[in-house]
Order: structure tokens, then C-alpha cells, then sequence
């Protein structure tokens, strides 16, 4: 799959669900769970344990169901050590011009973090396929929108404080697609085994940036 393929799944879903887990096979079926529920978009964190085996793992399982993304990526290392392990998209909470030039150099999609109207102008310009506007709840939908306005080129990826009462705010600002944890994918549904949960939750957001689209 190119870049370019990979981004366009991401944009028509909406939606990149960021999952924490300390175990591989639980995270197999929170992924699938997801999947389930429309969001196919999967984020695999690097402050989860053994990340990197995790990422292989669920790339395995899971292989042609989702689209598997590791995040928490601070440098090119790791970026191009989960793009080998099956990551198809890296992102990150912070701004590194290393990891753009070697996910760039993979043909993998690359979403850095970053807040300021300088950062995120400077993320794009270097070649960052979507920008994450992190921590999105520090200025809210209104903020998105602000930036939004002398921007409108730049695809913009809020994530932090994304949940279902803001999730359609944030698209109707100028959110490309959204970056969902906690609201998503609920520690106490991961911890329980409540997949039914996961997959509720997941067609809710789904239906929420449909909705915001201007969607049925």
C-alpha cells in the first residue's frame, strides 16, 4: 500500500483511535473490536510495553482488517523500527524533522505533533502528510478553527480532548480527522474485556463525524 492510499483511508474514516494495552492479545481484540465498529484506523502507542513486538503481533493477526499505526514516536529509530515491524503510519505528540524525512523515505504517512501556528506550519513544509494539533483541548474547536483560517491547506489532526460531544466541533473547525483515546477506547472496556463497548463506541464516533461531513 503507498502513502498516498494509506492517508486516503485514513481521511475517509475520520477517525484514528490511539490504543493502550500492556498485552499483545488483548490489543488484537480491541483492535477487531474497533474495526468492528468502523474505525479501522488503529494508533499502537510506544509507551505500551514491548511496543514494538505488540506492533508485529497485531500486524500479523490483524493483517488486511486495520490500519496499523504506531504513535508516540519520538525519533527517526523508531520510526523506521515500527515501519519495519508493520506500522503503515507513524505519529507523534511532538515535532521531529528526522522522523518526517524517514517515514518520507518508506513511503509511510507521518502525522507530527505540534500546536503553535509556526510549528504546524513548519510540520507541513517539511512534508508531514497531516498535522496533529496536540494537545487539542488546551484550545478547543475554536482554536482548530482559528488556525484553520489562514491555513486551510494543511491537514489538521486535533487530538486530546476529542469525545463525542466535541468530535463533530472539531470537524466542522477544519479537522481533517480526529485522534481518539481515552473517549474511544475506555480503560475500564480494555481492562474487562468489554469489546461490545469498544464497538459502540467506535460507530458512535463514526456516526458523529459522518454527521459533521454533512452526512446522514
Amino acid at each position: 500500500m503507498t502513502r498516498f492510499d494509506t492517508l486516503q483511508q485514513i481521511l475517509d474514516c475520520g477517525i484514528v483511535a490511539v490504543v493502550r494495552s500492556p498485552h499483545a492479545e488483548q490489543l488484537v481484540n480491541v483492535a477487531r473490536a474497533l474495526a468492528q465498529g468502523g474505525v479501522r484506523s488503529i494508533e499502537i502507542t510506544m509507551t505500551v510495553p514491548d511496543a514494538i513486538e505488540v506492533i508485529r503481533t497485531v500486524a500479523r493477526e490483524l493483517a488486511g482488517d486495520i490500519l496499523l499505526g504506531a504513535g508516540t514516536v519520538l525519533d527517526a529509530e523508531t520510526a523506521r523500527a515500527v515501519m519495519l515491524a508493520g506500522a503503515e503510519y507513524v505519529v507523534a505528540p511532538t515535532l521531529n524533522l528526522d522522523v518526517i524525512r524517514m517515514c518520507l523515505r518508506y513511503d509511510k504517512v507521518v502525522m507530527p505533533g505540534a500546536f503553535t501556528p509556526t510549528e504546524i506550519l513548519t510540520a507541513w513544509e517539511a512534508g508531514a502528510d497531516v498535522v496533529k494539533v496536540f494537545p487539542a483541548d488546551v484550545g478547543g474547536p475554536n482554536y482548530l478553527k482559528a488556525i484553520s483560517a489562514p491555513l486551510p491547506q494543511i491537514r489538521l489532526m486535533p487530538t486530546g480532548g476529542v469525545d463525542l460531544n466535541t468530535a463533530g466541533d472539531f470537524i466542522k473547525a477544519g479537522a481533517c480527522c480526529l485522534g481518539a483515546g481515552s473517549s474511544l477506547v475506555e480503560k475500564d472496556a480494555v481492562r474487562t474485556g468489554d469489546f461490545d463497548r469498544i464497538r459502540n463506541l467506535a460507530a458512535q464516533f463514526v456516526s458523529a463525524v459522518r454527521k459533521a461531513r454533512g452526512g446522514e
